[in-house]
């Protein structure tokens, strides 16, 4: 789980997050939303598939990146069972 939140704590990756819900990319593709040098972002896309947020296959010379929608959930679920404060009595 370690591993999840330090991926969704740098805000490029979850707005690679954010491009890959809307539908898969190719590496170039997502590369064309930052202004980021591509060692960087290959980076970024590696922290997130070591985390198991997204997935990759290789198509040819394209690397193509899909969101990983059942890991993004788990992780969600946990966060909130965690963060889940005690029930205050109504009055």
């Amino acid at each position: 789980m370690n591993e999840i939140y330090r991926a969704l704590s740098d805000p490029t990756r979850r707005r690679i997050l954010e491009l890959l819900r809307e539908q898969d990319m190719t590496a170039g593709e997502l590369a064309d939303h930052f202004d980021l040098p591509k060692p960087t972002l290959s980076r970024h896309f590696s922290v997130l598939r070591e985390a198991d947020l997204v997935q990759s296959e290789k198509n040819g010379t394209s690397v193509i990146y899909s969101l990983n929608t059942s890991v993004v959930e788990d992780a969600l679920v946990t966060l909130m069972e965690r963060l889940r404060l005690p029930r205050r009595k109504r009055r």
